[in-house]
């Protein structure tokens, strides 16, 4: 009999017989979603240590060698991509924008991902409340303005400027100077401001897929923990060990509120596929608050697919966040589905730093990969570790796995 990965694995070859199917992404560690990938499903990617490795196990991955790593929409462009991709291939990207998409319209492909110009009104820190309506109830006390216009009235808290990315943009005022720093640069900038509330971050991956939401394993956000960064806000890990020790069953119901609400918003909207929600606990009263709407796939989606293939299942209604991802943008009906839960297994990142990182050798049976990049722009990733178990004792506190990579 055929558990739920050989069941849709089937119809996603099915759908893929007359067409092929090309991931291109800058970081092949984001496109490894499927264990056994289908026929007709190929990776173009960069050439560097980690993908050569890879690329020597699977056949279905094209590296595309270059002095420098380049960008997805650079791939794209790459003679070898279009030569290899043909007119009415389908494509799929890590994060979609305009660029990529009238390349794809240029070279007659089908690119699945949703619109750019919905994710990019989506994700916007400034835009995004206009979106949320009734739904921007969820996120922290907050108000937009120009930079400029901000005043300090001695109390911390949280400016955002339009667009971010894993907390680039995003600045904790606790002084006058800070706030005067900000407005000298950018005074006529619009901004987000929000009340500071200090607590636990935690975050998901779900699935638009048909008429269905998909709610992915919540994870607790490893953020700002000194060595891995400098920046406080700087997500960099996730432990899927953690919430069940740090949420309350009321809490984790409010949660999945709030995701299923949004994921509601997005169907109705058009959207497609994966999208990742980041939520704060407040340490004192308990409550709540959106942080942030990731409209695309989550940059932890490919290993906790991973995680949840390790699981040892039978049930035909049980697939990984990756497989659902897929299949939705094939629009393969979703049937009985759902998505396989994990409760383990951690990942950390460590990223470029103004101090020089000694990479340290890990001997631990639960190390899964190590994976290094060729990344030299501050705040970028260095090194990924990733863990069968949990790396957090509790909130900002490593266990002792943790602290051997510390």
């Amino acid at each position: 009999m055929l558990n739920s990965t050989g069941v849709l694995q089937q119809s996603i070859a099915k759908r893929l017989l007359k067409r092929r199917l090309f991931y291109v992404c800058r970081d092949i560690e984001r496109t490894m979603g499927l264990i056994s990938p289908p026929p007709n499903y190929q990776i173009i990617t960069n050439y560097n240590e980690f993908s050569v490795k890879l690329a020597q196990q699977y056949s279905h991955i094209i590296l595309i060698k270059e002095k420098e790593q380049l960008d997805t929409q650079e791939l794209l462009s790459h003679p070898r991509a279009k030569h290899i991709i043909r007119k009415n291939d389908f494509v799929v990207v890590f994060k979609n924008n305009s660029l990529i998409e009238n390349i794809c319209q240029k070279n007659n492909w089908h690119l699945l991902n949703p619109s750019a110009k919905l994710a990019d009104k989506i994700e916007s820190k400034v835009s995004q409340v206009g979106w949320l309506e009734k739904l921007a109830k969820y996120l922290p006390p907050h108000q937009i303005n120009i930079c400029g216009k901000i005043k300090w009235k001695g109390k911390p808290f949280i400016l955002q400027f339009n667009h971010s990315h894993t907390g680039d943009g995003t600045f904790f005022i606790d002084s006058e100077k800070k706030l005067a720093d900000l407005q000298k640069k950018f005074s006529q900038r619009p901004v987000r401001v929000a009340d500071y509330i200090k607590g636990p971050a935690f975050t998901n991956n779900n699935v638009v897929w048909g008429n269905k939401i998909f709610i992915g394993n919540i994870n607790y956000q490893i953020t700002g923990l000194s060595p891995f960064t400098d920046n406080k806000f700087a997500t960099i890990g996730n432990d899927w060990a953690l919430p069940t020790q740090l949420l309350s069953n009321k809490q984790i119901k409010q949660y999945k509120q709030i995701v299923t609400e949004i994921g509601k918003k997005l169907k109705k909207d058009g959207w497609k596929g994966l999208y990742g929600i980041d939520i704060i606990v407040d340490e004192k009263s308990g409550r709540l608050y959106l942080l942030e709407i990731n409209a695309r796939q989550p940059a932890s989606t490919t290993f906790e697919s991973q995680l949840q293939k390790s699981e040892v299942r039978s049930l035909k209604s049980e697939v990984s966040t990756f497989e659902a991802h897929l299949a939705s943008l094939l629009d393969l009906p979703n049937k009985e589905y759902k998505l396989i839960s994990i409760n383990n297994g951690a990942q950390i990142i460590q990223r470029v730093t103004k101090k020089k990182i000694k990479v340290p050798r890990i001997d631990d049976k639960s190390v899964i990969n190590t994976i290094k990049y060729n990344n030299a722009t501050p705040g970028s990733d260095l090194i990924r570790f990733q863990f069968s178990k949990g790396l957090m004792k509790k909130h900002n506190v490593l266990n002792a796995l943790g602290k051997k990579i510390k």
